[in-house]
């Protein structure tokens, strides 16, 4: 037996609990994830505060970007992203992500001749994406996480 195998081992199960705790910024989950985003997408990150809210921007390898807000309590409360391919949207939009995937199938049952941007648009919960051929663009946003005054306006208006 190699000295180096328990060394394997305790990795691999390092590497089990970082995967199975889902660390990452997922929108209402919290800004400790921001980092583990960053590496996952392999992306270089730059961050900012503005106001009463931060602004985490990741550049991912291929020139698209993913911008990850939290509010003064570490909450994520919106995502935006644009660029060649999608970011894994599973990963950003968390348990938003089986409401996105279900009103993608409304739209498209109610619209099956007609390509639509998919959108979820409830109370707390605001989803639009958009793109054309090789680009995409979209923005995940909650209301009650988002700090006083602020709107979706206030977000950046991706090509």
């Amino acid at each position: 037996m190699s000295h180096t195998h328990p060394c394997r081992i305790a990795f691999s199960l390092v590497t089990a609990l970082v995967v199975a705790s889902g660390a990452h910024a997922e929108l209402g989950g919290t800004v400790s994830g921001v980092k583990s985003d960053s590496a996952r997408m392999a992306a270089q990150m730059a961050s900012v505060t503005i106001g009463n809210y931060s602004r985490h921007d990741l550049t991912r390898a291929n020139g698209g970007a993913v911008h990850e807000f939290t509010n003064a309590n570490g909450q994520v409360f919106a995502i935006t992203w644009s660029g060649p391919g999608k970011p894994d949207l599973r990963a950003l939009l968390g348990r938003y992500f089986t409401t996105f995937q279900a009103a993608g199938g409304a739209t498209g049952r109610a619209m099956h001749s007609l390509r639509r941007p998919q959108q979820v648009n409830q109370a707390d919960l605001q989803i639009q994406t958009g793109g054309h051929m090789g680009w995409f663009s979209g923005v995940a946003f909650i209301p009650s996480l988002a700090p006083a005054g602020f709107s979706p306006g206030d977000l950046p208006q991706e090509p």
